[in-house]
C-alpha cells in the first residue's frame, strides 16, 4: 500500500515532468500569456471609456475580473493535458510504474499553479503599466492572489475529470469554452451586475466567479463606496463563499476525479 510520504514523492515527480515540459515548449506558456494580456489592453481601453463607473476607475474595477476569467480559463490546460497523455498512452505508462494513483492528478494540477503564478505575474505587471493600482496593503493583496489560485486550483481538479472524460483534447477545449464562457461573462468580471436583466442578474450574483472577483476587487481596494451596496448574501461575504465554493469543488471533484483515472487506468 502506498504511504502519504510516497504519494506526495510521487505527485512531486509528476509535477516536475509537467513543469519541465513547459520549459521544453515555452509556447504554450507564451500563448496561454498573450491572451490574458490582450484582454487587458482591450477592455481597458476600448470599453473603459464607455463604462463609467463612480469614484473607482475602470482599469482597476477591471483587473480583478481579468484576473479570475484567466486562471478560470487556464484551467482547461489540466483537462486538454491529461486528455492529450490518454491519447498517447503515457497514462498506460504510469500505470505501469510503482507509484500512487493520485500522483498524476496532483503533479498535473500542482503544475498549472505554477502555470497560473507565472501568467498573473505578467498580467499584474501589464495592469500596473496601463493604470492598475493596489490600494490595500501588501497582505490583502497576497491574499487576493491567493484566493484566485485556490480558485483555480480547485476548478482544475473539475477539468482533470473533463479531461479524462473524453478522447481528445480538442474536445476538452470546445466543450469547456461553451461552458466557462458564459460563466465569466454573466458576472461581475467586467460591469456591475446592476443593469442585468432579472434572470441574468440573479444567476450573476450567485455565480462563483463574481464572488472570486468581487473578493479579489475588494481586497486590492479596487472598489467604491459610490457603487450600489450588495444586496444578496454571496455580494455580502464574497470571500466566505467562496472559499464555500473551493471546498465544495475539491470534495466533490478530487474523489471523483482519482477514482475515473482508476478506471481509465485500469482498462
Amino acid at each position: 500500500m502506498t504511504t502519504l510520504a510516497q504519494a506526495v514523492g510521487d505527485g512531486a515527480v509528476i509535477t516536475k515532468r509537467n513543469l519541465l515540459k513547459i520549459k521544453r515548449v515555452p509556447e504554450l506558456l507564451v500563448f496561454a500569456t498573450l491572451s490574458p494580456i490582450m484582454f487587458v489592453l482591450l477592455f481597458a481601453f476600448i470599453f473603459g471609456s464607455a463604462i463609467p463607473l463612480p469614484g473607482v476607475d475602470y482599469k482597476e474595477f477591471l483587473m480583478a475580473g481579468i484576473f479570475t476569467q484567466t486562471v478560470v480559463f487556464g484551467s482547461t490546460i489540466t483537462g486538454a493535458s491529461l486528455a492529450e497523455d490518454l491519447q498517447k498512452g503515457l497514462i498506460d505508462r504510469f500505470r505501469s510504474l510503482p507509484m500512487a494513483r493520485s500522483a498524476v492528478l496532483v503533479g498535473r494540477t500542482n503544475a498549472d499553479i505554477g502555470n497560473n503564478i507565472v501568467t498573473m505575474f505578467v498580467m499584474a505587471v501589464t495592469g500596473l503599466l496601463v493604470g492598475w493600482r493596489i490600494r490595500t496593503s501588501v497582505l490583502d493583496a497576497l491574499a487576493a492572489f491567493g484566493l484566485l489560485l485556490l480558485f483555480a486550483y480547485a476548478i482544475s481538479w473539475l477539468m482533470a475529470l473533463v479531461g479524462l472524460s473524453v478522447n481528445s483534447p480538442e474536445v476538452v477545449q470546445n466543450a469547456s469554452f461553451i461552458i466557462i464562457f458564459p460563466l465569466t461573462f454573466i458576472a461581475n468580471t467586467f460591469v456591475p451586475t446592476d443593469n442585468f436583466p432579472p434572470a441574468l442578474k440573479a444567476f450573476a450574483d450567485w455565480n462563483p466567479v463574481s464572488s472570486v472577483t468581487l473578493a479579489a476587487r475588494e481586497l486590492f481596494g479596487n472598489t467604491s463606496p459610490a457603487l450600489p451596496p450588495p444586496d444578496v448574501w454571496p455580494a455580502q461575504h464574497p470571500v466566505v463563499y467562496s472559499l464555500i465554493w473551493i471546498v465544495g469543488i475539491l470534495v466533490i471533484f478530487v474523489p471523483l476525479s482519482v477514482r475515473k483515472y482508476e478506471s481509465v487506468a485500469g482498462r
